[in-house]
């Protein structure tokens, strides 16, 4: 159990690694540039600034996929194994999802919901073309985009131009075709569906700046279209409806607009919107003030991180000299699962509110897709690490987890922390919050804490043992996902916040997604972009996007909180030397690892 969980946040960090890896170089290669052609002193500051943090959150990443290695390492040899389970035959978990899941409403609508049995297949031009619309052309289910035949209307449409519906869904279509079926008209506005899935993927295949000054550009042409018809009436729906676009972009993909080139665009266009209708200037005001206090937020969260982990930093040195000087007892803090459980759920409530749907898709752009890589400039990249601060919580979380057991000095008390985050997990299950119980699992799993055997001979491993069950990663986490769809439910018919909280785990959601984008191609034979894939990324996303609107209805602990977020905690060679110190080294193996361990603290 604990090697499968290690296993997926082991992928999972790898991939982030990879993607900072390239964020780093790409920094690097255009201050070098920068440095041949101009005296050291012309370099900005802010781009040193964003060098070093650059290189910092590279650097805590790339530990944490150390760790977790060195982690995985002894757990997949088997070094050392907790006695008193019994150990079970596994099936290694597939990456990707076992079913597809069915669309459910959300604060984005049901995605595709109109059906057209009649056509099983057929081409249309997009919404916005200033060409008659009237051809309509169809395809049998088996034919190929090759064999098209006009039905009706008299013009004849170019198969690389259109827009391919099957069954009254759009499945693929030129990137200019898609583009333009974003863009609307006086008499047109497109489905909020199809917004958030064209801005959520098409940036694996053009940069937001781009795509917003392509959609600016279309924009023009229909103002300049409707004031040439000099109709007055169609010009003021034009500009509401660019307005409204524009407000659906901004609400949901706020971080695009950390980009000055997109504020810029931004600028522009509701300027403009607001000349040919002034009753939309109050509307575009809004909207500005609104972005503006959803970036400020964001730069707060960033700064309040920031000082965390410098925390961090200076109280793991005092803790790995004296232990005991500033490490307290958990249970000392707080001994009620139920409050504990409820303190995690806040924090992971609060790190989940501030992931942008787009950096799902942005940390795990494979290398063939990111065809524009070596010429990618840094401020095309991704714009946050919210993400990155998530998977990392969790990670501490389960440290966390073992550095408070293998702390006590009798195992008396381990065995009463041990039972009291077996408590927590549990209650955690019943709330909803996944993911703190899968840390917590991970937590007991970790080879310094499964092998204190004596430790574990004084628990009672019942509740553990209905809890590992269901986490249980047999036929691809099948218990948790059937788990996971029975919270979906309580969700939907909540009357109350508390009912409707749903914290999925987050890296097996990770891994879904990338199994999603990595096994189907994003372009078709024809150059089309394969938009069926990208209806499939949306209805996913969507759903972390509707999880993400709920509040957490418990009372704040501040004490507990900043417990949890600031207490220090021992990795892989300190935790072992500890778990070494409650219970001493049994076999070959154990004793080699504790003379080595022992060598290099002598030698530091």
């Amino acid at each position: 159990m604990g090697s499968d969980l290690l296993a997926i946040q082991l992928e999972v960090t790898s991939m982030l690694l990879d993607a900072e890896r390239r964020k780093l170089l790409a920094l690097q290669r255009e201050m070098g540039a920068l440095q041949r052609l101009s005296c050291p002193g012309d370099i900005n500051p802010e781009q040193v600034s964003d060098l070093e943090r650059q290189q910092l959150n590279h650097s805590r990443i790339k530990l944490q996929y150390e760790r977790l290695e060195q982690e995985y390492r002894f757990a997949a040899q088997g070094i050392i194994r907790r006695s008193s389970v019994s150990q079970k035959s596994r099936s290694q978990p597939s990456l990707g999802m076992k079913t597809t899941p069915k669309s459910r409403p959300s604060i984005f609508g049901t995605l595709t919901k109109e059906r057209s049995p009649k056509n099983k297949r057929r081409l249309s031009m997009p919404q916005t073309s200033a060409r008659d619309l009237t051809t309509v052309i169809r395809l049998s289910a088996g034919e190929s985009n090759g064999g098209v035949s006009t039905e009706t209307g008299e013009n004849e449409l170019d198969a690389s131009e259109a827009l391919i519906y099957q069954d009254g869904n759009l499945v693929s279509g030129s990137l200019e075709a898609l583009t333009q079926h974003l863009v609307p008209t006086p008499d047109y506005y497109p489905e909020r569906t199809y917004i958030f899935a064209f801005l959520l993927s098409s940036r694996l295949f053009i940069k937001p700046h781009e795509l917003l000054e392509e959609v600016c550009k279309q924009c023009r042409l229909q103002m300049k279209l409707t004031e040439d018809r000099q109709d007055k009436a169609a010009e003021g729906r034009l500009g509401s409806h660019i307005v409204q676009l524009i407000s659906e972009w901004t609400e949901v993909f706020a971080y695009d607009f950390r980009d000055e080139r997109m504020l810029k665009h931004l600028k522009d266009i509701t300027q403009r919107c607001s000349i040919i209708n002034e009753n939309q200037r109050k509307t575009v005001g809004q909207i500005m003030q609104t972005l503006v206090r959803k970036l400020s937020v964001l730069d707060k969260y960033e700064h309040v991180l920031t000082k965390i982990n410098a925390s961090l930093t200076d109280r793991l040195r005092v803790l790995k000299t004296n232990p005991h000087a500033i490490q307290k007892d958990i249970l000392n803090v707080c001994n009620d699962p139920v409050v504990m459980a409820q303190q995690l759920t806040h924090i992971e409530m609060e790190r989940i509110s501030h992931i942008g749907p787009e950096e799902f898709v942005q940390s795990f752009v494979s290398k063939d897709v990111a065809e524009w890589d070596e010429r990618t400039l840094f401020q095309d990249m991704k714009k946050t690490s919210n993400l990155e601060a998530y998977v990392e919580w969790f990670n501490r979380l389960s440290y966390m987890v073992a550095t408070e057991i293998c702390m006590p000095v009798k195992k008396k008390h381990r065995a009463r922390v041990i039972e009291f985050f077996i408590d927590v997990a549990r209650e955690c299950f019943n709330i909803g919050n996944f993911n703190s119980l899968m840390a917590i699992i991970a937590g007991l799993n970790m080879s310094p804490v499964a092998r204190l055997k004596k430790t574990w001979s004084k628990v009672d491993t019942c509740k553990f043992d209905v809890l590992e069950h269901q986490m249980d990663p047999t036929s691809n986490f099948s218990n948790y996902r059937a788990s996971l769809m029975a919270a979906l439910h309580r969700a939907a018919g909540a009357h109350s916040n508390r009912e409707r909280i749903v914290i999925p785990f987050f890296s097996l959601m990770v891994k879904d997604i990338y199994f999603l984008n990595e096994t189907c191609s994003n372009k078709l034979q024809n150059g089309h972009v394969r938009f069926e894939k990208f209806w499939q990324l949306a209805r996913q996303v969507t759903s972390f996007c509707t999880w993400q609107q709920v509040e957490c209805p418990f009372e704040r602990h501040r004490k507990v909180l900043n417990y949890l977020l600031t207490a220090p905690v021992f990795y892989e060679d300190s935790l072992h030397l500890v778990s070494f110190d409650c219970e001493g080294p049994e076999n070959h193996l154990e004793k080699e690892r504790f003379k080595t361990l022992k060598s290099q603290l002598l030698d530091q």
